[in-house]
């Protein structure tokens, strides 16, 4: 092992990953949640005639309130840690089966297919979450809480009805972290080397920012679906759907609440990886050789 090996920190214990990534998920959606409500409400319309952005704002706060806009965050809160400390401690278990535990040489093409895989994990984990959160954000949701959307999807179809938009969810969740991941991966190789704290911080949120628009460019069409899908438990299949909408209501169809998606997970993702460097920075320091 070279001298260079026998210094490079070893991974940080699970439970600084597991705490990096959900306090980085908190911040992230506690910081951008409304636009996560417009979206869905965005992708729930039918037809070829729909809001944007600042009208959909407009009518949910006067016609249902400014807290509407928060209706449905308790399921994605409660999900934050789990999700995140999935979706970065999933990256870097593959990450170390396509490289070989680091002997093989990571590569862009490495680091979509490693994003690839990570997001068909946290898929298992976040469908129910999702579920449960677009049924409250619909506009006609008549859902007392998150507790009474559980009782009533089990009660009519049974427990694996909270998986109802599985495979939607499994596609939208593979093409976001393909994206995300592959981006950050290539604007790390593009952006000068920083050499101070403040310029590998701005790197992160520059490397994030665009990786989470990328990522959003390439999922927002099976979100649209999932977001259906899960609404009305149609149990269709997702590249069907895709043509179905087309075909319907225009391929902007399938660019449905587009710009607040991208408003906040463009930013989102960068205040993630952020957040998630800086804090493993800080248990490093904290924990000491051979963390540093």
């Amino acid at each position: 092992m070279s001298a260079q090996e026998l210094k490079k920190p070893i991974p940080l214990p699970f439970i600084y990953t597991f705490a990096s990534g959900a306090i980085a998920g908190c911040t992230e959606l506690l910081l951008l949640y409304p636009l996560d409500v417009i979206k869905t409400r965005q992708q729930l319309e039918t037809g070829k005639n729909s809001m944007g952005l600042v009208q959909t704002f407009k009518s949910i706060v006067a016609t249902e309130g400014a807290g509407r806009l928060y209706r449905g965050i308790l399921p994605p809160l409660m999900l934050e840690a789990p999700k995140r400390a999935i979706k970065f401690g999933a990256n870097g278990y593959w990450g170390g089966v396509f490289t070989n535990n680091g002997q093989r040489k990571n590569t862009q093409s490495l680091a979509i297919a490693t994003g690839f895989f990570a997001g068909a994990t946290e898929s298992v984990v976040v469908t129910p979450f999702e579920l449960v959160k677009i049924r409250l954000q619909d506009k006609k949701s008549t859902f007392a809480g998150p507790a009474d959307v559980i009782k009533k999807t089990i009660a009519k179809n049974g427990v694996l009805g909270m998986y109802s938009g599985m495979e939607s969810t499994f596609w939208r969740h593979w093409w976001w972290n393909g994206g995300y991941f592959g981006a950050i991966f290539a604007m790390k190789q593009y952006l000068p080397t920083a050499t101070t704290k403040s310029g590998e911080l701005t790197n992160n949120l520059i490397a994030g920012t665009v990786g989470g628009f990328v990522g959003t460019v390439l999922n927002t069409p099976f979100d649209v679906v999932k977001s259906r899908v899960q609404l009305h438990g149609t149990g269709e299949w997702t590249y069907p759907a895709l043509v179905k909408v087309a075909r319907e209501e225009g391929a902007g169809a399938l660019y449905k609440g587009f710009a607040p998606k991208v408003l906040r997970l463009a930013p989102g993702g960068g205040v993630l990886l952020l957040v998630v460097e800086a804090l493993s920075t800080v248990f490093r320091n904290y924990l000491g050789p051979p963390y540093l």
